[in-house]
């Protein structure tokens, strides 16, 4: 049984930090016949065994750490996906055509009896924040193009005391995109929502502002419908994106039990997707979004947590 890991080039990355390379050295520690999948290197064929260029590896982590002190590549090797193997689907959006085209070339080896976290098909079904709006605990949401819908739907929010306002694309990643907006008039937001429409080429996402944001956005990690760890990302001062890479800060959280009650609630229907791995985002008690992509900041959970969430999950394969 092989453990492939399909992901983004290592120059796209942030080594120290990223959770593929964690979970894949981690695996290796672990005794368990690992490589690396890269995206020119993915293909199928209908008649004959795929021979795969895949890459073996090594490295370390930092002493009494989970960031990553060292990674390298060695030499490929050419085998074939058997059976039983596991392939982690880690490629990071945007859920572009070539993200899709991914999808359903996985999607093939999925039917060959091939493990493929998340599933394809689980991924392809459930937008990473549309899964999150669905349900009754999430932020009033606008998600469209339609310009009068739009319009009608900021004038209530401002009637009700809204005064700032989110716009983000559906289909970007670690807070690419995003935009926060005053209402200054009418034709300000407006003329900005034409603007993001056309930059984004379709439908948007647009929310009233949370201010409980900059009191911290809580990063839960859960797999097979287990929580692993949870930490509270807190802006710098003056920012409203928890992002850790742009500066925030960051430590253990513990979810309440609603929280952690809603959470299981969603993993639960995403495994019948073939969804194991997801991280929810969650601002004061509401779930802005629920990974399903490609899961990031198992490093830092880990670090906040003190204990290794790639060996946890790995533990935790049905």
């Amino acid at each position: 049984m092989k453990h492939i890991l399909f992901i983004d080039p290592l120059d796209k990355l942030f080594p120290k930090k990223d959770s593929s390379l964690m979970l894949a050295l981690t695996l290796k520690m672990m005794g368990i016949e690992t490589y690396l999948l890269f995206e020119p290197n993915l293909f199928f064929t209908n008649k004959t065994p795929e021979n795969l260029k895949l890459f073996s590896f090594e490295g370390s982590f930092k002493k009494d750490s989970f960031y990553i002190d060292s990674f390298e590549l060695r030499e490929p090797i050419y085998t074939t996906l058997e059976k039983g193997d596991f392939l982690h689907m880690r490629i990071d959006p945007p859920f572009d055509t070539r993200y899709l085209r991914y999808l359903w070339i996985l999607g093939i080896f999925e039917k060959r009896g091939i493990h493929i976290l998340n599933s394809p098909k689980g991924i392809l079904n459930n937008n990473e924040k549309l899964t999150a709006y669905e349900g009754r605990f999430s932020h009033q949401s606008f998600v469209g193009q339609d310009r009068e819908a739009f319009l009608d739907f900021i004038k209530k929010m401002h009637e009700g005391g809204r005064k700032d306002f989110i716009y983000k694309p559906l289909d970007l990643y670690q807070g690419l995109g995003i935009e926060k907006v005053p209402f200054l008039d009418i034709d300000q937001v407006e003329k900005t929502f034409q603007r993001k429409v056309e930059e984004c080429k379709g439908p948007i996402v647009v929310q009233p502002f949370d201010e409980k944001v900059e009191s911290g956005e809580i990063r839960s990690l859960f797999f097979n419908g287990l929580e692993m760890g949870t930490i509270l990302k807190v802006p710098p001062k003056g920012e409203f994106l928890a992002n850790i890479a742009q500066g925030a800060s960051y430590e253990k959280f513990e979810l309440n039990s609603s929280l952690k009650t809603i959470c299981k609630d969603i993993t639960s229907t995403l495994k019948k997707e073939g969804v194991y791995f997801v991280a929810f985002d969650i601002i004061g008690d509401c779930i802005s979004e629920v990974n399903i992509t490609c899961p990031g900041l198992m490093v830092e959970v880990s670090e906040a947590c003190g204990e290794n969430l790639a060996q946890k999950i790995v533990l935790n394969y049905d």
